[in-house]
Formats: structure tokens, sequence, C-alpha cells
């Protein structure tokens, strides 16, 4: 296929704004997620607190969970008064019973709220007589940041088909203005963060002694003024024209590459000395860092770099935090470059993101010095963006312009 055949592809579909669905789900790394608590055990009184033979621990467990909806074309809505739009059904697993979706009237709900717009969440099917929730609206503006929030300041009580939530959440002529910034290329993107109340937990028991307030574990700490004295090392790395002393039995238990270099008859195991020549001195003393104390604080600076040595050392979770890191950060002019990276240290996590950016931007991305280096030097990574693209497709490609209602 022609690659000025895919280009073109790539910007008709951007170019589409996806007019037959006026309401869609959009995925988000803040997006649909689940945190359930646990029920903890007590934790023991301080010793000037009055110390009791029995106690009981109640817990309430609480569901949160949060949902984008984005909706294009927001100015084409409806324009007559009580008019409806509703999302995609949404829940917190895919186990959960509780189905919730959320209702926008753009010109109000009734003679009162018709120069606002009107939110509500709405519970959609339950397997129970009633759930409580709290919930927080708020819609997202150019720079992806919260405003114009509004919360719920008591858990309600839902039944099946029931909604709550805000008859003026904003202002119409406000919503609008072009310059508060909240429909970014015609888009209303709103946040939804619920809160659903489940059982009350009772855990009781007895004291059988005096408590004992243990002191907080200290090992990465005391591991980290190992690293920085180099007390008992027995092992010298050299990078740069600088050295590191560090310790083998460490850096094997950590590093599945210096494990077999120090347990095969090596050359580095004999002189006990490693020469180092194609990583950064300061890349390696983070690197050292992480491997002594499991944490990176520099890595922001320098996560290109450290996912390549974490690439080589066999450090997964490092190589995987500086995936996240790069994430956070992808932009027009990098986003071309970290997929290149991506691609040469297998870092998947991070490829799909950079395609899934550069398929949302795909206008920008396509004027950038660093998408015309990628066509001539990594021809097939621009192959895998096509293939991401096609995959989210419905036939036909480009759809008439056609409104469905939304019942």
């Amino acid at each position: 296929i022609p690659l000025s055949y895919l280009v073109a592809l790539l910007q008709c579909t951007k170019e589409t704004d996806n007019l037959d669905r006026e309401a869609s789900s959009v995925p988000d790394h803040s997006g649909r997620m689940s945190i359930t608590g646990r029920v903890p055990t007590p934790p023991p009184p301080e010793m000037s607190c009055p110390v009791a033979e029995n106690w009981c621990y109640t817990q309430v467990k609480v569901v949160k969970f949060s949902y984008i909806w984005t909706i294009n074309n927001f100015s084409f809505c409806r324009e007559e008064m009580g008019e409806v739009l509703k999302s995609s059904t949404f829940s917190a697993g895919a186990n959960d019973k509780l189905k919730w979706c959320l209702r926008v009237n753009p010109k109000g709900l009734d003679e009162e709220s018709k120069d606002y717009l009107s939110l509500y969440l709405l519970l959609v099917s339950c397997n129970k007589s009633e759930v409580r929730a709290k919930f927080k609206f708020s819609i997202l503006n150019a720079k992806r940041e919260e405003t114009k929030a509004m919360e719920s300041q008591r858990a309600y009580r839902f039944v099946q088909g029931k909604d709550w939530g805000f008859k003026k959440f904003i202002r119409r002529d406000f919503l609008m203005d072009e310059a508060n910034g909240l429909l970014p290329d015609d888009k209303l993107t709103i946040f939804c963060e619920v809160s659903v109340v489940g059982d009350t937990v009772n855990v009781s028991g007895q004291s059988n002694c005096t408590p004992v307030k243990v002191p907080e574990c200290r090992l990465s700490e005391d591991l980290g003024t190992l690293f920085e004295r180099s007390s008992f090392s027995d092992v010298t790395l050299c990078v740069g024209g600088r050295e590191f002393q560090a310790h083998k039995a460490i850096l094997a238990a950590r590093s599945p590459v210096y494990n077999a270099m120090f347990e095969h008859e090596m050359e580095e195991r004999k002189q006990n000395r490693v020469e180092i020549t194609d990583v950064d001195h300061e890349v390696m003393r983070e690197m050292l860092r992480f491997i002594y104390t499991g944490k990176a604080p520099n890595l922001d600076k320098m996560a290109d770099d450290l996912l390549a040595a974490a690439d080589k050392y066999a450090l997964e979770r490092l190589k995987v935090m500086c995936e996240e890191a790069l994430c956070s950060n992808l932009q027009i002019d990098n986003v071309c470059e970290v997929l290149v990276l991506a691609d040469l240290h297998s870092a998947d996590q991070l490829k799909t993101h950079a395609i899934d950016f550069i398929n949302s931007h795909a206008t920008d991305v396509m004027d950038t010095q660093g998408w015309k280096t990628l066509i001539q030097s990594h021809p097939h990574l621009i192959a895998d963006a096509f293939r991401a693209l096609a995959s989210q497709q419905s036939p036909p490609l480009c759809p008439p312009r056609k409104r469905v209602k939304t019942s």
C-alpha cells in the first residue's frame, strides 16, 4: 500500500470527528479504575493512649472508580430544553453488577435551568434494592486539568433507573466562551468520580499483651548507605573514567545479567573489575541506587537513558518505571523519538502509548521533523501506527455525517 495513501487515511480518520456518536467514552490512564479497601488489622495504640482489654475495628468498604466522557462537536448538540444525551454504561470492574451512565441536558432540564448545562449520574442496573454513592463532576480543559468541579455533599440513595446530579452544573454562556478554554476543538470532556458505599465489616478481639511499638523498616535506607559508603565492597565498576565500589552479592541478587557474570568463569569474576563503556556514569549511579534501594529519585531527568540501562541489565521494575515516566511526558515534538526508543528496547507498554498518542495528534505529529525521520529510518513503526489505527475503525472508514439519537 503506498505510504501516501496511508497518510491520507490517517488524516481522513482524524478529521471525520465521529459525528455519528454524540457521546463516547474515552479510556484514560486515570480512567476506569476501582480501588477496593481491605479490612486492616487494628493498629496498636500509642503507649500514651489508654489500653483496653477488648477492641473492635469497624471498616466501611468503599469502592472508588472514575470515568471520562468526551462529547465531540458539542456546539452541534440539541438545542431544545429538556433534550438529553447519555454516555455508554460503565462500572467499577468487569465483574461488578452495578452499571452506571452519565446524563446531560445540553440546554438545561427545565425552564428554571434553561441557561445551564444539567449533569446527572444514573444507576442503569443493579442487583440490590438500593445503592448509596457519592459523586463528583468536573470538566477537563485543554490542558486536561479539572475545572468547575461540583461534588455531592453526602452519599445519595440510588435505585435502578434513579439519577442524582446538578440541574445547574455550569452556565452555557460560560461553557461556550472560547476564552475559558472548556471546549478545545469543540469537545466537552466530563470527568466523573464515583464512591459506592459497600458492606460494613467489624473485626474484634482481645488484647493479650502490652503493645510494643515496632520501628519502621529501614532496609532501603541502610542498603543505600552501604552503597554510598562503599563499605565491604568486593567489585569495582568502571564507567567513563569513574569508579563505583559495589557488592557482588547485591548486584547478582537484583540483576540476572550480573548474576550470570559473577557465576561463571568470566574475566569480571577473576579480576573483580567490570568495564562498562555504553552507559553514562550518572545513569550508572542512578541505576546502582535503584539496585540497592529500589528507588530512583532522578528518574524523570534521565528516563530514556535509564530505560536502556534497565533493559541491558534485566531490571524489569526499573524498566517499567521508566516507561511510566516517559508515557506521562509524551509531547508532539518527542513522541517519534520515544516510539523508536520503545521499539529498540521492547518496551511494549510505552510503544502502545506512543502509537496511541500519534493517532490522537496525527496532524501535528506529521508536521514534525521526527515524523519525517521516522518514515525514512523506521518504516516498520509507521506500519505499526497504521495497523493500530485500522484496528480502531468500524467500516465504512469515513461514515456519512449522520446523527444517531441517544435514548
